[in-house]
């Protein structure tokens, strides 16, 4: 979503390094001195750094270093590097699962990821530079945040960001591998004692809420670092930028970098502090504090920031559902050499083994459905055992002794997403699965919403099972053709409404069609010329008063039927 973060330039301010800013060192003192318990960060945090301070006032020299000219930074391979220092640095510290880790290193070799972060090491590092020294010599977290933000001006907000956390995390890491080595690495322990490192694991006690901190505060930056990646990567052509929620978060966006550059210095103040103090340092309180603090202004940004994102991106769902819907209506309106395109629109294109084999018991392609008849087999997961029995009956004997299939079923199970996807649905669901012989979806999750909802609209699925028979080209001959596999089975094939209209032309209305085998001895009363009277239902006391009545009548006319009635009441 190209320049979806951008603003028009604005005048420029004085840079905040210029001769008006006024940088003040901390003169370094002895030990002594500096293990004090209100021992102050190296980089001071004046009034703006407040979390109860008002944004507006600085939002003028933000936005006023803000002048873009179009360059792109794909940021997202730099940030999951960040992420993968961040975790290894602290493994504590859980930002993303080891799967995802492992990815990121492979991506980090691709061509077109190694030239990009080529293209941007130099920047990084000076930023590194530019931090650790403002951090060393006690400058103003508010001028040097604004000095970044002027040196990397060209830039987009997501890509200054992404650019600073990247610089911080050379150091971070840089810091941390030195301290875990340092012991066991013979280049690792030169470069600790030069730099005078504390025996950090030998002190987790005094040092650990400050390192607790700074592991806040780091996670709460990198969860708004990936909030503002993801505005960037928006599309366009579903979202306007003058849409409420986008327009919204677009505004707050330039203080969210901010406050994270912010915290990032304030997390390079801490580690630069550490540098020099030896065994005999004592962590202050005050420091970790102000650390939280900071951390808890983040999150609030965050906060907000995700709620935006959530909305804009249910906004996103709902067009693409929409869309998703309109492209299944225009498909099966549209005549097909064959049934591909519909049942990879039905069947969730992305996935290429959507369905398994219930003979194989392997995943397979669509394309072994290809010109083929194909019965989508439509139910929830609330199969009755009767209903499932006799379509496997029909669809063996159809088959049986077979190489070539007439047609083929596939099974779409519809759930309702609004139930949490449970172990005991996931066993109910993979019993089924395996109970099947034709084929069905791997997992319900593979339907797509617009399909479910084509289905219910188009279709009318509601809870009872049904058969939609699609022909070899994927046009609907027959939408439900469950009620003619049980009368008919095999003879009613190709299954198409107008074998079943002909079916019943050919049909006579008689006692042997409705009963079928149910019952041998129907068929026998028949036979002696008895009279027959179905009946039932669900209301015990009509069928009860029925009985009786029949059997009154019955036995007043010497009729025969009475011994079927005496015949169903036995146990």
């Amino acid at each position: 979503m190209a320049g979806i973060l951008e603003q028009q330039p604005k005048p420029q301010l004085a840079s905040p390094l210029d001769s008006t800013t006024v940088m003040k060192p901390i003169t370094q003192q002895p030990n002594t001195e500096l293990i004090k318990e209100d021992h102050q960060p190296f980089l001071s945090e004046n009034a703006t750094y407040s979390p109860s301070s008002d944004d507006s006032t600085v939002m003028k020299q933000i936005t006023a270093t803000h002048a873009p000219d179009g360059r792109e930074v794909d940021v997202m391979p730099i940030l999951h590097i960040v992420e993968d220092i961040m975790q290894r640095a602290t493994p504590s510290l859980i930002l993303m699962p080891q799967t995802q880790l492992e990815l990121v290193e492979q991506t980090t070799h691709r061509a077109a990821v190694v030239s990009m972060l080529e293209a941007v090491a130099y920047t990084v590092h000076r930023m590194s530079s530019e931090i650790n020294y403002k951090c060393s010599i006690g400058g103003d977290a508010h001028a040097t945040t604004l000095a970044l933000l002027q040196s990397l001006s060209s830039y987009t907000w997501d890509a200054k960001l992404v650019l600073v956390l990247a610089a911080f995390a050379m150091r971070y890491g840089e810091f941390w591998l030195t301290t875990q080595l340092h012991t066991v690495n013979p280049l690792a322990k030169p470069l600790a004692q030069l730099k005078q490192l504390p025996n950090i694991l030998e002190q987790t006690n005094i040092l650990k809420p400050r390192f607790d901190a700074i592991n806040n505060l780091i996670k709460a930056m990198l969860d708004v670092a990936k909030c503002i990646v993801e505005f960037r990567e928006l599309p366009s052509e579903y979202i306007s930028y003058d849409a409420p929620d986008m327009a919204m978060a677009l505004a707050h966006i330039p203080i969210a970098v901010y406050w994270t550059i912010r915290g990032a210095i304030a997390c390079t103040s801490q580690i630069v502090g550490l540098i020099g103090l030896g065994r005999e340092y004592i962590s202050s309180t005050t420091e970790a504090w102000e650390l939280s603090s900071l951390a808890h202004k983040i999150n609030n940004i965050y906060g907000h920031l995700i709620k935006q994102l959530t909305m804009c991106q249910q906004q996103i769902g709902e067009k693409k559902h929409m869309e998703a819907y309109q492209t299944l209506v225009r498909l099966f309106e549209t005549i097909h050499l064959d049934n591909m395109k519909i049942l990879r629109a039905l069947m969730h294109s992305k996935d290429d083994l959507p369905i398994m084999d219930g003979v194989a018991k392997k995943r397979v392609s669509v394309e072994v459905l290809r010109r083929k008849i194909v019965m989508l087999f439509i139910s929830d997961l609330d199969i009755t055992h009767e209903e499932l029995f006799v379509l496997i009956q029909i669809y063996n004997d159809t088959h049986q002794g077979r190489v070539e299939r007439h047609y083929d079923i596939v099974w779409l199970p519809i759930i309702d997403r609004h139930v949490p996807w449970l172990h005991a649905r996931e066993e109910s669901f993979n019993s089924l699965t395996s109970s099947m012989p034709w084929y069905s979806l791997v997992h319900p999750s593979l339907l797509d919403k617009a399909v479910v909802q084509y289905i219910r609209n188009v279709w009318h699925f509601n809870k009872k099972p049904m058969l939609v028979v699609l022909d070899p080209q994927g046009k609907v001959v027959c939408p439900n053709a469950m009620h003619m596999m049980w009368i008919w089975g095999s003879i009613a094939y190709p299954f198409t409404s107008n074998r079943e209209e002909a079916l019943w032309k050919e049909e006579i209305w008689r006692l042997e069609l409705l009963v079928d085998e149910i019952d041998p001895t129907i068929l026998q009363w028949v036979t002696e010329g008895r009279h027959v009277c179905l009946y039932g239902g669900d209301n015990i006391d009509w069928i009860r008063r029925f009985t009786t009545t029949m059997r009154r009548i019955t036995q007043e006319a010497k009729d025969p039927i009475g011994d079927g009635l005496r015949r169903q009441e036995q146990p």
